[in-house]
C-alpha cells in the first residue's frame, strides 16, 4: 500500500508514517513544520514532503498516487481562539483533501476527530450521543464529521473513517510542548524533583490512551470495510492520582501529589469513552492498560524521550 500521512512530523502523525513504514508500506508523508519537528521522522524511511495541508495545489504532484490517507494534520491547541484560522487548517483543508482525494483514486480515508466533540456530555460517551463542543477545536472537528458525511454520500467508493481520539499519550509527543499530554507534563516534574501539580483531590479522571495503540487503530481502520465515526479509547477510568502512581513506579521515584484548589469552572471533572462500536466494526480494542503504557514509554529511562 502507497500511503500519504499528513501532520507526519507532529505527534501521533509520526508514530503512524514510522509504523506503516516499519511494516512495509510506501508511505510519504507531509507537514508545514509549524508544530512538528523533523526529529520526530529520524528512523522514517519513507518521503516527507514539506508542505501546507490547505495548498493541495502546492504539494500535490509531489505526494503523487496513494491508495490510502490518514489525515492527522490539524490545529490542536484548543486555546486558539481565531475562528476563521481554525476552520480553515481543520475544516476547509479536510474539504480540499477530499477533493483531491476524490481526483485521485483513494480508496481509503482515515482521519483524525476528537473526543472534544462530546463537550461535558454524560459518561461513557457514545459515537449517538449528542455533539456539544466546547471550545472552536471540539466545532472544528464536529464539522469535520459532518463534511465527511456528506462527501460520502457523493462519493459512495471512497471509504471515511473519523477516528474520535480521547486522551492520548506517548512517544514523540513533546513538541506539542504546554499542550503534551498531562503524563508527559506530570513525568517532567517528577524528574525535576518536583511533586507533580494536580487538581484536589485527583480523584478527576480520564480516558487515557496510549498512542501505540493509537496507531492500531488507525491500521485497522485503514485494512475493514468501514465506514462513519468511532471512539479510540480504552473504556476504562484513570484518576491522576493513579497516574502519579503508574509514574512514579516506571520512573523510580516516590514523589506525594501537590494538590490546589481548580480555579476553572467549566472543567469537565470525568472522560470516558465507549469502546464497543470500534469494536464490533474493526476488531479494535486497546492492547495496552494506561499503566503499561506508561512503563512503555518512560520506565527505565535517564531521561524522558521525545
Amino acid at each position: 500500500m502507497r500511503a500519504l500521512v499528513t501532520g507526519a512530523a507532529g505527534f501521533i502523525g509520526s508514530n503512524l508514517a514510522l509504523e506503516l513504514s516499519r511494516q512495509g508500506h510506501s508511505v510519504v508523508g507531509l507537514d508545514d513544520f509549524s508544530v512538528g519537528n523533523f526529529e520526530n521522522l529520524q528512523d522514517f524511511s519513507g518521503d516527507v514532503v514539506g508542505g501546507d495541508v490547505c495548498d493541495t495545489a502546492a504539494w500535490q504532484s509531489q505526494v503523487g498516487k496513494v491508495e490510502a490517507v490518514f489525515h492527522q494534520a490539524a490545529i490542536t491547541d484548543t486555546t486558539v481562539t481565531d475562528q476563521l484560522k481554525m476552520m480553515r487548517v481543520n475544516v476547509e483543508a479536510f474539504r480540499g483533501l477530499l477533493a483531491w482525494a476524490a481526483k485521485s483514486g483513494v480508496k481509503k480515508v482515515v482521519y483524525a476527530s476528537s473526543a472534544g466533540v462530546y463537550g461535558d456530555g454524560a459518561v461513557p460517551m457514545k459515537e449517538t450521543a449528542a455533539r456539544k463542543p466546547l471550545n472552536v477545536y471540539a466545532f472544528s472537528k464536529s464539522i469535520m464529521e459532518n463534511v465527511a458525511s456528506e462527501f460520502s454520500k457523493t462519493h459512495p467508493k471512497i471509504e471515511l473513517v473519523g477516528l474520535r481520539y480521547f486522551n492520548v499519550f506517548g512517544p514523540r509527543e513533546k513538541f506539542k510542548g504546554k499542550f503534551s499530554s498531562m503524563i508527559w507534563q506530570l513525568a517532567q516534574q517528577i524528574k525535576s524533583g518536583k511533586r507533580p501539580r494536580i487538581f484536589e483531590h485527583g480523584e478527576q479522571y480520564r480516558d487515557h490512551i496510549y498512542v501505540k495503540d493509537v496507531v492500531r487503530a488507525n491500521m485497522l481502520a485503514s485494512q475493514k470495510k468501514v465506514k462513519g465515526v468511532y471512539n479510540v479509547c480504552t473504556g476504562k477510568k484513570t484518576t491522576f492520582n493513579e497516574i502519579i502512581k503508574f509514574l512514579n513506579s516506571a520512573l523510580g521515584t516516590s514523589h506525594e501529589p501537590d494538590y490546589f484548589k481548580n480555579p476553572y469552572s467549566f472543567y469537565q471533572s470525568e472522560t470516558l469513552g465507549d469502546p464497543g462500536a470500534a469494536v464490533r466494526q474493526f476488531k479494535f480494542s486497546a492492547k495496552f492498560s494506561v499503566e503499561e503504557g506508561v512503563r512503555d514509554y518512560l520506565g527505565n529511562q535517564v531521561s524522558v524521550r521525545a
